[in-house]
């Protein structure tokens, strides 16, 4: 219903349309002729001859894959089972009477024939079933099925008919008769009973049982139980085998359990006639029972491919079967048989012919290149890019810990696979990218102090996470066209780069930043190489770049679930995660209630029945491939032109780019799995005015999303018109919410002060007409204050609604719509939370979210739209450091201010204070309104700028001598060829000058020396290389390609944007006139509904719809015998119960799409746990499974960074307290710095020496796996796996050897003889 599908062919129509007739009509034989006429174990046994059809189109699509394979014995099993079927089939047709014998080999076949789709092949040898295979019906199925499942009905139903005319009944009967059956009727029956009853008889013959007739009358309900429990069973078989195929216990939960469906059905007690004789001959060879053990054999090898499969986990429920559909009179066979065995590739319309081709290209390029190579292009690749701009040193820290993390998870998966050879399916390749706006200081090209918090924090976090003290060489240093890049290299041995950008070299904010990293790692690091096309098609499918804000907090296993679902669904663009506010405060408890129900429900809704709208910047997974397509990554590089693109580009950068994606066919997921934490606006201001930039772009977004709507249909197979109607929906909803929520306060008004309904109207436009005057025509600090105040009070009048409602439900009853819908909303709420139990804490934060209510959805939003023409970000703004001619510039306008008239009016003392507005006269007295402290910050800018410049002379004085280029900075062998090949620095001169003690002398001897001395260049000697806090790490220079790539990016895209006083006069009033047209449009539209609302309100008299539930009656007593009875219904306005009618379907939508992302989420966890006794193949669990599980464990153990000797238990003071000349300090901190000295530099060095050591002590072993048995089995496997791969290598580099020796022995023998012309091009032709 919400996917979006293709109109069928006329033969993807009616080939299913005749397969499926022929299945219909063959299940209303089967159940009404052939089991009616059986006993229940012969019924399950027959149902074992129901791949004939499968068998037979098996054998006609089998082909030769290789010259080693073994077709010939496939083709003869099929062939074999095929014969085994149509023998037990007309030896059970032989052995029946009259109808029967024609009936039951008819139904077999024609049941058999709703499967065929499955065992049918593309490269079939027999050109129909080729024909068959190519019938791609994937796309139109769903459309297909609309008519088929009607069709189907109809057949069935026929099928009934027919059944009664083969057994010479009257179907007329079933018109008839078909009202008085489901009442109670007569039903007759026959009860078959022994003379002596004795159960310890081993067998009784047929003249010692007797019959008797007995009649009984059947049960109303019978016939709906029997459907009800059918269909539910049914339902729970399909979604229980669905369930175990997703998360990966196919073998054990699946196909086991299916396979043993009918053999299970052996009891005694199902026996209708008692055995005579032995069981042998009584059962296999009397009634045939041998038949049935040929036919479950054949229909064992027809569903063999369900014992290996070869699917990925949580697959879709289209790739893992052929048909989403089921028969639920047949569920395990339908189950088994429709089982997709081969995982066919999806192609739209007509590319049947361009898909040979590219297959014949792809096996000519993997037989022309490395195979290993084409299998390293299958790993994950993962580009983890952070923005950073102000934050503080916590938050980095939070940042920095989770990149620690993430380095030390791909160290150990790297570990096992090049020590141990382990076959991690979760290993992926880690690279680091932080990029730093706004980096340098404006007075010099100096690093600002947020820089210089972050070096100071990286080993901070690494010590966290490593639990040790960790030393990170000094960074490598870039100087580069945007600025300067820093390069460390982890303990893990993953890269970390930050790229310090200066905002006079390119353009700033977080968007820019985007830009950056996408084109850096995905075109020039990319598409850049050298490498065939395909490959590059391959790169950037698994090629992700991981979206991060500079605050977030998250784990290893988060980022594992997001890869999961990129694997799963190719067509995934984009995918984020469960994101959780940190902070403390009542703005945080909002918050968190408010991210828990947004999560829960919307996103889940949006995941469910389409895509999700939006995939946060703070914490996404983003496909390569995706970003890289048309009109996504190069569409996100344009600059805002236009009054909406600065509100839908620059506001929600994040939201814009997953409305890209969606509107070329990409899809967007979300996993609740996936868990990150982040620091959330704790301040009312704050929250504002980070909202103020939300609100707009998202209702901008989505009204270009809508607009656009019938294209993006056509284009995303996961949008369809249910789904945008469901987005009209809410967007109605959210235009008219300010409304509602005014409506809200009059009724809540009304109940709890009792106060007639026009003056609750007017108490309550006041302040709404007040808030919007101050929006109009004051700063954006005065109208949060008000906003603060007017939250304030209506906090305190929501207290009393919560009153008023009790009231109210006691009034009205629990049945009335109020009650009702308070109840809907607060159970659906409480079992969200249920269904989330590690975010159950949420919900009492749902007090706050009550009572801000009227503050968040009425006053935000007025405050949004008064402010849609501001479109700075407005959140971790800092004061703009004072240049003199700003200084001069404020000293000559408070100047001419105070020779005028407001100069004696407002002359000013001095203080510590100052207001926005100031009346005084002569000094008298003074009037201060809206007063609020000078802030001290321009003041500490000015003392920190005088000690930087002081530092920096000292630093001067003090350096040690040598000339710029040569000792005072290092720079490799590598970066200074690099340096002289590159065209740009072919034209810089090196000059050096000689040392000078006396700088006076220099400034008086060799002005020009100076001069060239002091003179910087930003590509080689930039001033921020020099900067003692980014420690004195190695300086390199960027290759020639990437100064070019560089140079030609930011000249087409990343230019800072040049300052046009007439253009940004123009932007500004242009942006004015969309805020007041969008004002206008919202004043309009909600008015129209209050003033609607608010009449039908007061008119309800006469204007009503009567709610049914919950009426009261009130008896009227008239003289002694006569009682009048009048009943008193609930009277509710027309437009107000629709308008809550559609607020509790979307309700409803979102309940039921939360539970089914729920179950979902189940799912995706367990697919990501291992289950040792059902996992996907017991033999490979004890070997393969487990051990890399347990081995990864062990790696992780091992490779811990330890502390050195003397900082554990192993060391204890030798002294007292109190005993201070006894102490030995000096050899304390000679053991110290030994200590750091002899510690392992990265994981993979510690994790060396801990194995080697391990590996050679039992009793460490016996120490460290005292009591798990399992993990010292699986480190004795790694073990014996490390000592095969070094002897392996060694004898292969042993080979390597003797072949090189052996060739240059041959080589010297050839010097010796003379040359040899062996090459076709120098050999020598006879004249």
């Amino acid at each position: 219903m919400f996917k979006q599908t293709h109109r069928p062919t006329l033969l993807q129509f009616f080939i299913p349309v005749f397969f499926q007739t022929c299945h219909s009509l063959g299940l209303s034989l089967l159940v009404y002729i052939i089991l009616p006429s059986m006993d229940v174990v012969r019924g399950a046994m027959f149902t074992n001859s129901l791949s004939l059809v499968p068998a037979l189109f098996s054998l006609l699509s089998r082909r030769r894959v290789s010259e080693s394979d073994n077709w010939l014995i496939l083709s003869g099993m099929d062939g074999l089972s095929m014969v085994l079927m149509i023998a037990g089939l007309s030896v059970w047709a032989i052995s029946k009477e009259g109808t029967e014998a024609w009936v039951l080999p008819l139904a077999a076949l024609l049941v058999s024939a709703g499967w065929w789709e499955n065992y049918v092949e593309r490269g079939a040898i027999f050109k129909p079933m080729r024909f068959l295979g190519k019938l791609e019906l994937t796309h139109n199925r769903y459309q297909t099925y609309l008519f088929l499942s009607l069709w189907k009905i109809v057949v069935f139903f026929g099928g009934l008919c027919l059944s009664f005319w083969v057994s010479g009944d009257n179907p007329s009967i079933l018109f008839s008769d078909f009202y008085d059956s489901f009442y109670r009727h007569p039903i007759r029956f026959s009860e078959v009973r022994p003379l002596i009853s004795n159960d310890s008889l081993p067998m009784i013959t047929g003249d010692e049982l007797y019959e008797q007739e007995h009649e009984g009358r059947s049960s109303p309900a019978a016939v709906h139980y029997a459907i009800v429990l059918q269909v539910l069973t049914a339902l729970l078989a399909y979604l229980s085998g669905k369930f175990a195929c997703k998360i990966g216990i196919q073998s054990f939960s699946f196909a086991l359990a299916l396979s043993l469906s009918v053999p299970d059905l052996f009891p005694g007690y199902l026996f209708w006639d008692c055995p005579k004789g032995s069981f042998v001959q009584n059962f296999l060879i009397d009634q045939h029972g041998w038949v049935w053990v040929l036919w479950i054999l054949a229909h064992a090898w027809t569903s063999i491919h369900v014992w290996s499969p070869k699917f990925k986990r949580l697959e879709l429920g289209e790739i893992l079967f052929v048909e989403p559909m089921y028969s639920s009179l047949l569920v395990d066979q339908s189950l088994l048989l429709n089982r997709r065995r081969i995982e066919l590739p999806i192609y739209s319309n007509g590319e049947e012919e361009e898909e040979e081709e590219n297959v014949k290209a792809y096996k000519e390029l993997r037989s022309a290149e490395d195979p290993s190579l084409l299998e390293e292009d299958n790993i994950p690749k993962i580009y983890a890019c952070a923005t950073m701009w102000h934050e503080i040193k916590s938050e980095m820290k939070e940042m920095l810990k989770s990149v620690f993390r993430m380095d030390e998870d791909q160290a150990a998966r790297r570990i096992g696979r090049k020590y141990f050879a382990v076959m991690d399916p979760d290993y992926y390749e880690l690279e680091t990218h932080i990029f730093f706006d706004d980096a340098f200081t404006k007075k010099s090209n100096a690093v600002n102090v947020y820089v210089k918090d972050l070096v100071e924090s990286l080993e901070d976090a690494g010590n966290q996470v490593h639990e040790t003290e960790i030393h990170l060489a000094p960074p490598k240093k870039f100087p580069t066209p945007y600025g300067g890049r820093l390069e460390w290299t982890l303990p893990g041995g993953t890269k970390l780069f930050v790229h310090l950008k200066d905002k006079t070299l390119i353009r700033h904010k977080k968007r820019w930043s985007q830009v950056m990293y996408m084109y850096y790692l995905l075109g020039h690091r990319l598409l850049e190489r050298e490498i065939p096309v395909s490959r590059k098609e391959r790169l950037a499918e698994n090629t992700f770049i991981l979206a991060l804000d500079g605050d977030i907090d998250f784990k290893p296993g988060a980022v594992h679930l997001l890869v999961d679902l990129m694997r799963k669904n190719k067509n995934l663009g984009a995918a984020c995660g469960r994101i959780h506010p940190i902070g403390s405060g009542l703005m945080v408890w909002y918050q968190k209630f408010e991210y828990a129900i947004g999560h829960w429900f919307q996103k889940a809704t949006e995941h469910v029945i389409g895509c999700v709208l939006c995939s946060p910047g703070c914490f996404s997974l983003f496909r390569g491939k995706a970003l890289l397509d048309k009109n996504v990554m190069a569409k996100y590089t344009t600059t805002a032109t236009e009054p909406r693109h600065y509100v839908q580009y620059d506001q929600g950068e994040d939201r814009w780019l997953c409305t890209l994606l969606l509107q070329q066919g990409y899809r967007v997921e979300y996993s609740a799995a996936s868990d990150a934490l982040t620091h959330c606006p704790e301040q009312f201001g704050e929250f504002f005015t980070q909202r103020r930039r939300w609100v707009p772009s998202t209702m901008a977004n989505i009204f270009d999303l809508l607009q656009d709507y019938k294209r993006t249909i056509r284009t995303n197979p996961d949008i369809s018109y249910p789904y945008v109607g469901y987005q009209m929906m809410l967007m109605v909803g959210s235009i008219l919410g300010p409304g509602t929520i005014f409506l809200m306060l009059i009724g809540a008004f009304n109940a709890a002060f009792r106060i007639p309904n026009f003056d609750c109207f007017l108490w309550n436009i006041v302040p709404v007409a007040l808030f919007i005057f101050v929006c109009f025509f004051t700063e954006s600090d005065t109208q949060l204050m008000v906003a603060q105040i007017l939250s304030a009070g209506y906090a305190l009048i929501m207290v009393a609604v919560v009153v008023a409602l009790l009231m109210q439900i006691q009034d009205d009853g629990i049945l009335a719509p109020s009650s009702l819908f308070l109840f809907l909303v607060a159970g659906s709420f409480v079992i969200a939370g249920i269904l989330h139990p590690l975010e159950f804490d949420c919900l009492p934060h749902g007090l706050v979210y009550y009572i801000t209510i009227p503050s968040m959805y009425l006053l935000l939003i007025i405050y949004s739209l008064m402010n849609l023409h501001v479109v700075s970000w407005g959140t971790r703004e800092v004061v703009e450091e004072e240049t003199p001619d700003k200084v001069v510039a404020v000293e000559i306008k408070e100047e001419q201010k105070n020779n005028g008239l407001l100069g004696f009016l407002n002359s000013k003392s001095g203080g510590k204070k100052e207001g926005s507005f100031e009346l005084s006269f002569a000094g008298l007295f003074k009037l201060m309104c809206c007063t609020k402290p000078v802030e001290e910050k321009y003041e500490l800018v000015q003392i920190a700028s005088s000690l930087t410049d002081i530092s920096k002379r000292l630093d001067s004085m003090e350096r040690p001598s040598g000339s710029m280029l040569g000792e005072q900075r290092r720079f490799s062998s590598a970066a200074g060829l690099r340096m002289a090949e590159s065209p740009f620095f072919q034209t810089i001169e090196e000059e050096t000058v000689e040392e000078f003690e006396d700088k006076d002398s220099l400034h008086s001897e060799h002005p020009k020396i100076l001069e060239q001395v002091e003179k910087r260049n930003y590509l080689v000697n930039p001033e921020w290389i020099d900067d003692p806090d980014l420690k004195d790490g190695q300086v390199d220079f960027l290759t020639g390609q990437e100064l070019t790539f560089w140079r030609e990016m930011m000249d087409k895209y990343l230019l800072p944007l040049m300052k046009d006083a007439k253009k940004e006069m123009k932007d500004t009033e242009e942006l004015i006139e969309l805020r007041n047209k969008s004002i206008f449009f919202f004043f309009m539209v909600n008015a129209v509904f209050v003033v609607a609302i608010f009449l039908l309100q007061n008119q309800k008299e006469t204007i009503y719809i009567t709610w049914p539930l919950g009426s009261t009656y009130n008896m009227t007593y008239s003289g002694g015998t006569l009682i009048y009875l009048q009943e008193n219904s609930l009277h509710l306005e027309p437009i107000g119960v629709m308008f809550v009618g559609v607020f509790a379907i979307i309700l409803s939508i979102q309940f039921i799409c939360m539970l089914i992302h729920r179950f979902g989420t189940f799912s995706h966890i367990l697919a990501s746990t291992l289950i040792d006794f059902c996992s996907r193949d017991v033999e490979v669990v004890a070997k393969d499974m487990a051990f890399e599980k347990e081995g990864l464990a062990i790696i992780r153990t091992l490779q811990k960074l330890k502390k050195g000797q003397g900082e554990g238990k192993g060391r204890k003071s030798r002294t007292t307290v109190g005993d201070v000349a006894r102490r030995k300090t000096i050899q304390a901190l000679e053991e110290r710095n030994q200590e750091l000295h002899q510690r392992p530099a990265n994981i993979e060095t510690a994790f060396n020496l801990a194995f080697k050591e391990l590996a050679q002590s039992p009793d460490k072993q016996d120490k460290l796996f005292r009591g798990e048995r399992e993990a010292r089995v699986t480190f004795q496997q790694l073990a014996r796996r490390r000592s095969t791969l070094v002897d392996r290598r060694t004898s292969t580099m042993g080979e390597r050897m003797r072949g090189s020796v052996g060739e240059r022995s041959n080589s010297e023998e050839r010097q010796r003889q003379g040359p040899t012309f062996t090459n076709p091009i120098f050999r020598m032709e006879e004249p």
